[in-house]
């Protein structure tokens, strides 16, 4: 029987997004399938698609279409209604989803969206449909623009009304809730509820209650002129370009939206220009009303400058364009991933996981599927707060990863460059980072400079190191960022987007060097394949190891599973099985395999075995019947990296699975290499295991 859960609300533009995002990452870190279902949706345009379902499907990549994932459209339900056939839209309701029942382990069911003076009748729909499914409920309530206790009656009524129906209440939720109320709502909401029902408190965040632009140009259906990289800038204020310019400059505001007639070239230009100033806030775009556009000569000096926000056009008056703005909704949608992750933020920050968990989440999940890898992984990294150095602070790749991890705060990050270069950067890419929570340092004007450069001549003047060539190698990014690690200005360092493995490992090997008892330096690869998580090493660092070297790598391997919540059972893979091959490679194996027994008694280990044997339990049981290892491995450690790099990328390529890594092994300190075609969640899964091999120790 599948579990679910049913997300209700009793008025309009409660949030109730956030919950959803929420409780979707932590179902998918707990359990292999989770379905999404809407019973009903607002959508009755065939061209346009429900933005809550896309946004759900494309973000965690669910295994499911579209139209699975709704029973009917409001256009179908107000038609059924006045056909009297309304027994036949539970019918439907009920179908669609017994579908969906049978296919997944848990169902997250989201209610309709309150608008207009539906809004008593869908909140009395909303509790019949999650009766007859028979799904308890989660309510959220808004506090915008309402009292403290205008906020606790609407949601008094909402829980009188599904308890009256015997729906069970899991929980309560007060969201966009003044900050400084926060205490003082949830005392109250507290004392509302018995103790089963937990009681979650989310303040106003204006980075997800303000509209960005895109959202503007597509209510208003505006033509985008210029700046369509920056179309998620966030607007939190308007501003009306109407009189003359010397006092509509004063009217400028951070993120601030111009509204001004298009013929108005001073304040288009003086705009832009103010932007640009350190003495005035940055604007986050402009609207050209009237039906007019600057002349051809004023747009060209506009598509010259260096940095450009976003120009909308439109055929209507200003007034009217300013009021209409002014009631622009601001959703969560696909392609803003800031928006996303700052809500996942959010409901991991104000909502009690725990109590959550501890009450209705008490499943226990089966085996261990990459989305709850993964998912285990951020809480990881999140239990203690790690500083992360990225060495190529100017990469495309390395800029959108960092602002993911800002978003989610994660981990703490300085990215290394000249401050102009990367933010530049950013506005080309239209990447929002808060600066206020990144470092960015040059390290030719850091003031640690010197006493990184005195601190390498040390470290290596036995090998004929002098001061000045300490301090011309301390100018590469990758030779100070290091040195951060190695004097404990930052836990870990990830780099190699754009630098070679030897030019990111090398400072490593020379002054952050192995741990006690190790001596090789190894990698391994999460790899992340559909209905599991394996382990594979080495693949990145070792060409071709001696049995000792390459016991010392299945050793470390085994360790680092066990570290990552992956119970290591480990094969050590050659061309034959057990005692049936000959020759000198299948021997290495055999003798790595005999001193990984005699050192580690406690690792569960076979060697020699081939592939399907390690991972196939038929061929495993019938090659190695008596084996604990043979078609249950875990980690996989091949003989050479000739071997092991090509299998690694074959297995991604031909399964598409996910391959987290390399991290490397038997350092001091944590230093991590990417691949220069790394793509930004690589980037960001490898920050992700570095702050956790730093917090190991």
């Amino acid at each position: 029987m599948s579990r679910a859960i049913y997300i209700a609300t009793g008025e309009a533009e409660s949030g109730k997004s956030i919950i959803t995002l929420g409780l979707m990452s932590i179902l998918l870190g707990r359990t292999r399938k989770v379905g999404y279902f809407r019973p009903i949706i607002e959508v009755n345009n065939p061209s346009k698609k429900d933005n809550h379902i896309e946004t759900v499907l494309t973000h965690f990549n669910l295994e499911m279409e579209y139209e699975d994932c709704y029973a009917l459209t409001g256009a179908e339900v107000i038609k059924k209604k006045t056909k009297g056939q309304e027994g036949e839209i539970l019918d439907i309701i009920i179908k669609k989803y017994k579908e969906l029942e049978d296919r997944f382990d848990f169902i997250l069911v989201e209610g309709t969206d309150f608008s207009g003076e539906a809004v008593f009748v869908e909140l009395d729909v909303n509790a019949v449909i999650a009766k007859n499914l028979g799904i308890p409920v989660i309510l959220v309530g808004s506090g915008k623009e309402k009292s403290n206790e205008e906020l606790l009656t609407n949601l008094h009524l909402a829980y009188d009304s599904f308890a009256e129906k015997e729906v069970k209440i899991l929980g309560i939720v007060a969201n966009k809730v003044d900050e400084n109320e926060v205490n003082s709502v949830s005392d109250d909401l507290e004392a509302m509820v018995d103790e089963k029902t937990f009681v979650g408190v989310i303040p106003m965040i204006k980075s997800l209650n303000n509209p960005t632009i895109k959202e503007i140009a597509e209510e208003l259906g505006a033509k985008v002129l210029i700046g369509e990289n920056q179309l998620d800038n966030q607007v939190e204020n308007s501003a009306v370009g109407a009189m003359q310019l010397r006092n509509f400059l004063i009217h400028l505001k951070q993120n601030c939206l111009v509204i001004t007639p298009g013929d108005r070239a001073d304040v288009i230009l003086s705009s832009l220009q103010a932007s640009l100033s350190d003495n005035y806030p940055k604007i986050a775009g402009i609207v050209l009303t009237g039906g007019l556009q600057p002349e051809d000569s004023v747009m060209k000096l506009i598509s010259g400058l260096r940095e450009v926000v976003p120009i909308l056009a439109i055929n209507r008056g200003t007034f009217e364009v300013a009021n209409r703005i002014g009631a622009i909704r601001s959703h969560i949608y696909p392609s803003n991933e800031q928006r996303i992750y700052t809500s996942l933020n959010t409901f991991d920050k104000y909502v009690n996981i725990g109590d959550l968990t501890r009450k209705y989440l008490t499943f226990k999940p089966k085996g261990l599927t990459p989305r709850m890898f993964q998912y285990d992984l951020l809480r990881k990294a999140q239990k203690a707060k790690k500083h992360i150095v990225l060495p190529e602070g100017t990469d495309d790749r390395i800029l959108l990863a960092a602002a993911r991890l800002t978003v989610l705060d994660i981990v703490e990050l300085t990215l290394l460059g000249s401050r102009s270069s990367i933010q530049e950067k950013m506005k080309e890419l239209g990447v929002s980072i808060n600066l206020d929570k990144v470092h960015i340092v040059n390290p030719e004007h850091s003031p640690h400079f010197e006493d990184y450069v005195n601190t390498f001549y040390e470290l290596r003047k036995h090998k004929n190191i002098n001061i000045s060539m300490a301090r011309d190698l301390m100018h590469d990014v990758s030779f100070f960022g290091t040195m951060m690690v190695y004097k404990g200005h930052a836990d870990g360092m990830v780099s190699g987007a754009v630098n070679t493995t030897q030019h990111t490992i090398r400072p490593a090997l020379q002054f952050i060097k192995t741990k006690p008892g190790v001596s090789v330096v190894s990698s391994i690869f999460f790899m992340c394949l559909d209905d599991r998580v394996s382990v594979f090493g080495d693949c990145a660092i070792n060409p071709n190891p001696t049995a000792e070297q390459l016991a010392e790598i299945a050793i470390s391997s085994a360790d680092s599973s066990a570290a990552f919540g992956i119970e290591p059972k480990v094969a050590m893979l050659s061309y034959s099985s057990g005692s049936s091959g000959q020759g000198a490679d299948v021997d290495k194996v055999r003798m790595a395999t005999e001193i990984v027994k005699e050192k580690r008694p406690d690792i569960k280990i076979e060697g020699p075995i081939q592939y399907d044997a390690a991972v196939d339990i038929k061929v495993g049981k019938k090659k190695l019947p008596d084996s604990e290892v043979a078609g249950e491995a875990s980690v996989l450690i091949f003989p050479d990296l000739n071997t092991g790099n090509n299998t690694y990328k074959a297995v991604q390529r031909e399964t598409g699975a996910i391959a987290i890594g390399p991290m490397l092994q038997g350092l001091n300190k944590p230093v991590n290499d990417l691949s220069r075609g790394c793509t930004v969640d690589d980037i960001f899964n490898t920050v992700i295991i570095t702050a956790i091999q730093a917090q190991q120790g």
